[in-house]
């Protein structure tokens, strides 16, 4: 059960976009290493705006994450790809549809 979410907007430097969407894509292999991380996604807005959409079961979990590989590979790269500083959201699930698991 996820209980909290991250919301991460990110603004890409002008000409950085594809940069920015291979470093989403390959964020996916990190996070499938954090089994406290429910769900991740990363998603495209517009041209320049992307995002990072991830839940976890409890707020330990978030901080844990939020000091983990994949927050220090965007901290590393801010300056190169991102034309500010990303906007990072804790939230609060009321709700949620997720898949049920398949039971053998």
């Amino acid at each position: 059960m996820s209980n909290v979410a991250l919301y991460v907007r990110l603004e890409a430097k002008k000409g950085k976009e594809a940069e920015v969407e291979n470093f989403l894509r390959n964020g996916l292999r990190i996070a499938e290493n954090e089994p406290s991380t429910t769900s991740w996604y990363a998603v495209r807005m517009g041209p320049s705006t992307f995002g990072i959409f991830d839940t976890f079961p409890d707020n330990n979990e978030r901080e844990t994450h939020l000091k983990g590989e994949l927050a220090k590979a965007l901290k590393a790269k801010t300056n190169e790809l991102f034309s500010k500083e990303p906007v990072i959201e804790k939230l609060d699930i009321l709700a949620a549809k997720m898949p049920e698991l398949a039971h053998h």
